[in-house]
C-alpha cells in the first residue's frame, strides 16, 4: 500500500512537472498546493484497477462512472469541474494525476453510447458498459439500495495531467 512518503513525492512531482502553481505564494507554498489530492484506484479489484489505469495512461479511458449513492452513503462530495485526482495502480502506488474536465448526473438507463465509449473498456459498446457497470454497481456497492436502472450515476470526464 502507498506510504504517505511515496504520496508526496509523487505529488511533488506532479506538481513541478504540470506547473499547476509555478509561482509560490508570497510568504511559500499555498496550502491547497502542499496538500495532495485524494488518491484512490479504479475498479473493485488489485487486477481491474491495473487493467484501467493502463486505459487511463495510454489515453483511451477518459472517463468514468460511480454511483451517486455511494457518495451519498460514504458522505462524500461528487466531484468537481478543476478537481485532482491521484490514480494508484493495484498495488497502492501513485501512477497518474487526472483532472477532472466534465461532471454529469444521470439515471443509469440514460448513460448514452458516447460515455461508454469515453470509458474504453471492452469493445467500448453501450451494452458492454450496461452489463459490466450493473455488475459492478450490484457487487461492489457502499449502499444498501441495490442495483436499479434508473439509480442516479455520476458520470465524470477527466484528462490525464501527469502519468508516472
Amino acid at each position: 500500500m502507498t506510504s504517505g512518503d511515496e504520496l508526496d513525492q509523487f505529488w511533488a512531482a506532479a506538481r513541478h512537472q504540470t506547473r499547476i502553481n509555478p509561482v509560490p505564494g508570497y510568504l511559500g507554498t499555498y496550502s491547497a498546493e502542499a496538500v495532495a489530492p485524494p488518491a484512490w484506484a479504479f475498479g473493485g479489484s488489485p487486477e481491474q484497477a491495473d487493467e484501467l489505469l493502463a486505459l487511463v495512461l495510454d489515453g483511451t479511458k477518459t472517463a468514468s462512472a460511480s454511483a451517486l449513492w455511494d457518495y451519498e452513503h460514504d458522505d462524500e462530495q461528487v466531484p468537481r469541474v478543476g478537481d485532482l485526482s491521484i490514480v494508484l495502480d493495484g498495488a497502492g502506488h501513485p501512477r497518474g494525476l487526472i483532472e477532472t474536465t466534465h461532471v454529469d448526473v444521470k439515471p443509469f438507463d440514460e448513460v448514452d453510447a458516447e460515455h461508454a465509449h469515453l470509458e474504453g473498456e471492452g469493445d467500448r459498446s453501450l451494452a458492454f458498459w450496461r452489463a459490466g457497470h450493473e455488475q459492478f454497481f450490484s457487487t461492489h456497492a457502499a449502499h444498501d439500495r441495490g442495483f436499479s436502472a434508473s439509480m442516479p450515476v455520476v458520470l465524470e470526464r477527466f484528462r490525464v495531467l501527469y502519468p508516472r
